[in-house]
């Protein structure tokens, strides 16, 4: 077990002596009814091991400080361990991470402090009311203004953690954006070269077998095209390296239609046609359809100008209600064309591409020839709204704020049951002074009880009312129904069935002349 260093044995000790100043002093000053000394002597141990585990078990220390006040108590409130009560409950909320064992320790602590206020207390209703609202206002509001504390540290340390990582992350998507966007790069001038060196090739075909040529210029052209032939093969290979396997086609624009892409391949020797009849519909794609039909049949007519030269094309658009589909047909090859490369990279990104927009891509095989059909479903740009994000450190002020409202409500409630009692008390325990006069020393105790009111004090002044007769059972009662302020009382006594003495008892701080008064009606 690891030993505490010297900064934590002096926390330790500071804790301790502000939790056992207030045991200390309190009887001295007045504030508690005098204890012995051994229970002073035991409340201050006591202390000291709430304070040695407050911070490696701060339910604990509660458990310790919550058992000492309701020893010395049975309404829990003590102005001697008050203080170290709600100083372990703010410590238990900012050091435990669980709220349902504090929130049973809270439960614990109130069933106990309600059992001995009905077996011990003087008038249970009462104590058990202070006691509600010292254990609301005293141990649960600092417990969560503890735990308010703590999470709010943590969060604060878990945004700084997050910063830092999202710099990390920003810096790391940051290259990859450069590097995909070198690769698209690159990606797209081999798609528009490779078109353009495979028309070169094409005229350079039909300059090679034009009549009137000398031997000379036809093996010319024939170089000519076996180099443009060559270079694409290269640039292929070269962009495939730089490409990812699933990275889908760029989509730059075109700048042309389809019908303008058919009409220059056608002029540059490629025997390609535009099936019009193809059209149930008028298509006029847009937007990204437009920009991936357009790639779809360049990639299609430079593949047929590469390997089946001299083969006849069509390229047939269908316009439909959801889309745009386009079919580019090839014949068989009139000449020798262009090995495959090996890269089979065009198709398989015109696929990645189609199917990214849910449309659908075929190509393979077709009668004699080759064939490529896509369909591109019409893209509809709509804006989704985003859901409002909403920060954890707002939700932990929510529930905090749920918390402190919650138990502010029940405190309420509660205050304002304890005032009720203590108005229904106190209104209900005066004897009115014309009654008080009318009683004489000897009456039975059975006509004196119908003139006395419900109730008699709770706690009665007997520290300034005189020697009560040996034997007798004194009643309280006030002279006066004022709340918040002393009155005077009126006691009682009884004795083998009869009354056999009645003294007034003054308020603190009564004049003599209020006091000559009132004793008027002992006589």
């Amino acid at each position: 077990m690891r030993r505490p260093g010297p900064a934590s044995l002096a926390r330790g000790t500071l804790l301790w002596a502000a939790f056992a100043a207030p045991a200390l002093t309190a009887d001295r000053v007045g504030l508690n009814e005098p204890r012995p000394g051994w229970q002073q002597a035991v409340g201050v141990v006591v202390l000291a091991g709430a304070a040695a585990l407050s911070r490696r078990l701060p339910l604990v220390a509660f458990g310790l400080v919550a058992t000492l006040s309701l020893a010395a108590a049975p309404a829990l409130f003590t102005v001697s361990y008050g203080p170290a009560l709600g100083v372990c409950a703010l410590l238990l909320g900012l050091r435990a991470g669980r709220a349902r064992p504090a929130l049973a320790c809270f439960a614990a602590v109130g069933c106990a402090g309600a059992v001995r206020s009905a077996l011990v207390g003087v008038d249970p209703a009462p104590e058990c009311l202070v006691m509600a609202g010292t254990l609301l206002f005293g141990c649960v509001f600092p417990w969560l203004g503890g735990r308010y504390w703590r999470q709010s540290r943590e969060l604060a340390e878990a945004g700084w953690l997050r910063a830092a990582r999202l710099e990390d992350e920003a810096g790391f998507a940051e290259e990859r954006a450069r590097l995909r966007e070198r690769a698209r790069i690159a990606q797209d001038m081999h798609d528009s070269l490779g078109h353009e060196l495979s028309l070169i090739a094409l005229r350079a075909g039909a300059l090679q077998v034009a009549h009137g040529l000398g031997d000379e210029h036809r093996a010319a052209a024939a170089d000519l095209r076996a180099a443009a032939a060559d270079a694409t093969d290269r640039l292929h290979r070269i962009i495939g390296v730089l490409r990812e396997d699933d990275e889908p086609v760029p989509l730059t624009p075109a700048g042309e239609t389809l019908e303008q892409l058919v009409a220059r391949a056608a002029e540059s020797g490629l025997p390609v046609r535009w099936d019009p009849a193809a059209h149930d519909r008028p298509a006029n794609p847009q937007g990204v359809a437009e920009r991936l039909l357009h790639r779809v049949t360049r990639e299609a007519l430079t593949n047929a100008a590469r390997h089946a030269p001299g083969a006849p094309v069509v390229v047939a658009v269908t316009g439909h209600a959801g889309g745009t589909r386009v079919t580019i047909t090839s014949g068989r090859a009139t000449q020798e064309g262009s090995p495959p490369s090996g890269g089979g990279t065009g198709l398989l990104g015109l696929r990645a591409a189609v199917t990214s927009v849910g449309g659908e891509f075929e190509a393979g095989r077709h009668a004699e020839g080759f064939r490529v059909r896509a369909y591109v479903p019409a893209q509809r740009t709509a804006v989704v709204p985003m859901p409002p994000v909403r920060a954890p450190f707002t939700k932990v002020r929510r529930r905090v704020a749920v918390g402190l409202g919650t138990a502010a409500g029940v405190g309420v409630v509660l205050v304002g049951a304890a005032f009720g009692w203590y108005a229904y008390a106190e209104t209900h325990s005066v004897l009115e002074p014309a009654a008080f006069a009318e009683l004489r020393p000897g009456a039975p105790t059975v006509e004196v009880e119908r003139v006395l009111p419900d109730r008699d004090v709770n706690d009665p002044p007997d520290d300034r009312a005189p020697v009560p007769p040996a034997g007798a059972e004194c009643r309280y009662y006030r002279a006066s129904g004022e709340l918040f302020v002393s009155v005077d009382h009126f006691r009682l006594c009884f004795e083998a069935g009869r009354l056999v003495a009645k003294d007034v008892v003054p308020g603190v701080g009564l004049s003599g002349e209020g006091r000559e008064e009132y004793e008027e009606f002992a006589r």
